[in-house]
């Protein structure tokens, strides 16, 4: 091979290594979000059922809005509340971006959660969170759109009951794409740092 050849190939091979390194750094940069991506693994928002007011709503109401699913109860003794309240608060640290933002309250309860019992619960905790509750088979067929679980526990001496739910937060975005998913375990910090991302590209949290 002439000395002229050797060195171009050598270049080209310096070129194409230096490309591949490039393309591996660049993938394992850091994605901008902190929470659980699902784009292309979750369903858009959908869904048929009643609002605390008593009036049948479809996702298609709630477009334009990034929208916060959760699934739960009013009778609920301790994670739900808690829920809530936290929700609140990333609501608070969101200012005036909060607007953009809506919590869906779905009870997993139809039978005691009547619209006037959610509109109550729901207001007690923000402004911003619409309870949601329908026929048993609606709400069955919701959670099991999002893979999400709940049963029913045995009746107590006095009638009550509770409910055994799963406690995700499910984020889909203005057009009604699945984006996020949060846990308990996910902080504040990363709920507020990414529902900036969602409502306000480019706008540091």
């Amino acid at each position: 091979m002439k000395p002229s050849t050797l060195l171009r190939w050598l270049l080209v091979s310096l070129l194409v290594a230096a490309a591949a390194l490039l393309a591996g750094c660049q993938h394992d940069e850091p994605l901008p979000f902190r929470l659980t991506q699902v784009s292309g693994h979750m369903p858009d928002l959908d869904f048929h059922l009643v609002n605390d007011e008593g009036k049948p709503v479809t996702a298609a109401d709630y477009r334009g809005k990034v929208n916060l699913l959760y699934f739960g109860y009013t009778h609920c003794p301790d994670v739900c509340p808690l829920t809530l309240a936290h929700l609140h608060v990333v609501m608070q640290r969101l200012g005036p971006l909060a607007d953009g933002a809506r919590i869906l309250f779905v009870s997993v309860d139809p039978a005691r959660d009547t619209p006037a019992v959610m509109h109550a619960y729901v207001n007690a905790f923000d402004k911003r969170a619409v309870g949601l509750t329908g026929s048993a088979a609606d709400v069955e067929a919701l959670v099991k759109r999002y893979r999400a679980s709940f049963s029913r526990e045995p009746a107590q001496g006095d009638g009550n009951y509770e409910v055994s739910h799963s406690s995700a937060i499910y984020i889909f975005d203005a057009e009604g794409h699945a984006r996020l998913l949060a846990t308990p375990a996910d902080s504040q910090d990363s709920l507020v740092h990414d529902l900036h991302l969602l409502l306000a590209p480019g706008v540091k949290s």
